[in-house]
């Protein structure tokens, strides 16, 4: 049998195995995950789990030093959810 027979039999296993490995191999961001999470729950209006996620996201780019803006971006999120929180607490104080 010659080559070009066992050709469509080679690029089928080829693409089997692409797309195994690109399912299971998959490797997933951890902080970028984290400040997704965050991003919804401070839409949502729940400012403690967001404050959580982004804390919890800063301590993963820590171990990993990756992602500068990222980490720039979930600081100023801090410093705003914080923020709200003191003005929330403040304004149940006074009533």
């Amino acid at each position: 049998m010659t080559f070009y027979q066992y050709l469509p039999f080679v690029m089928i296993a080829l693409i089997v195995v692409s797309i195994i490995s690109s399912l299971f191999l998959k490797k997933k961001n951890l902080p970028v995950e984290l400040f997704v999470e965050g991003v919804k729950y401070e839409n949502n209006g729940h400012f403690d789990e967001a404050i959580i996620n982004y804390q919890n996201a800063l301590a993963e780019m820590e171990r990993n030093r990756f992602h500068n803006n990222l980490k720039n971006k979930i600081i100023q999120k801090l410093k705003v959810l914080n923020t709200i929180l003191e003005y929330q607490k403040s304004l149940q104080f006074t009533r």
